[in-house]
């Protein structure tokens, strides 16, 4: 039973030791790293980065050049619209002109035809 007694707080005493220990060598071996390997990594995420924002902007142009193109399919349908509207009203008014002034000429026609009688 002895060795069930202190098993607990050797296991947590072990895994504090082993913490400290393996933090110190880890911190050793990061700083005897090479500053040449830091440079080049450093350099390479910088890359990475500088990469990752123009894919970022090309997309972002994209999408805006799609949203654009929507709307200006959107602008043109709305704008052939109108032009159809307008398009009728002059028709409408033509024909509303045309039987005020085609009935004008035919009386005036009539006149001058009675007149050379």
């Amino acid at each position: 039973m002895s060795q069930r007694d202190g098993f607990g707080s050797g296991f947590v005493a072990g895994a504090f030791v082993g913490g400290v220990f393996g933090g110190v060598i880890g911190a050793l071996i990061a700083s005897r790293r090479e500053p040449q390997l830091l440079a080049e990594e450093e350099r390479e995420l910088t890359e990475s980065l500088a990469e990752a924002k123009r894919i970022a902007a090309k997309r972002r142009q994209m999408k805006a050049s799609e949203s654009e193109s929507s709307g200006i399919e959107t602008a043109r349908r709305s704008l052939e619209d109108k032009i159809a509207q307008l398009n009728a009203t002059i028709d409408e008014v033509r024909e509303q002109l045309g039987n005020v002034n085609g009935g004008l000429p035919q009386t005036i026609g009539d006149r001058s035809l009675t007149k050379d009688s």
